[in-house]
């Protein structure tokens, strides 16, 4: 086997792998504010704090972003494992965080962002600038297949 394969090889599985944790990781965290909290109960919760509700963002902002949020989360993480529709997973994922990195830091000014959204930006940064072709186990790349058939 060539070093050439066995980059695409490494490249395969890497991808494969961070897609799996990075899905499984906002895929259970939509499924519990989805089923187990409630997307309002989310809302009332995350979003409608002394700290927001006394902030520029508008009430009806903070209401519907705080109710979308979880399901975002489930439907992208779901996205994310499976590989289907990747670019638009990883673009929601990403807006997601920065809005969630956003919201502590108007909370907290220095929120430590190294153990709750740090890990999930490294791994979604990954996946970002990883090459595309080497990512053959996905949805997307089997849908692509059939549809150059």
């Amino acid at each position: 086997m060539s070093d050439q394969n066995d980059n695409r090889w490494g490249w395969m599985w890497a991808i494969f792998t961070v897609r799996w944790v990075l899905g499984f990781i906002f895929l259970m965290a939509g499924w519990w504010k989805c089923f187990t909290m409630g997307p309002r109960a989310h809302a009332e919760r995350f979003f409608l704090s002394e700290t927001f509700r006394g902030s520029w963002i508008p009430e009806w902002l903070l209401w519907a972003t705080g109710t979308a949020t979880p399901v975002v989360e489930l439907v992208a993480g779901a996205m994310v494992c499976l590989g289907l529709g990747k670019r638009y997973a990883y673009i929601a994922l990403g807006a997601i965080l920065v809005m969630v990195t956003y919201g502590h830091l108007l909370e907290n000014a220095l929120y430590d962002i190294t153990s709750h959204i740090f890990p999930r930006l490294v791994l979604l940064t990954f996946l970002f600038i990883a090459p595309p072709r080497h990512d053959v186990l996905s949805a997307d790349n089997m849908i692509g297949k059939l549809w150059r058939k």
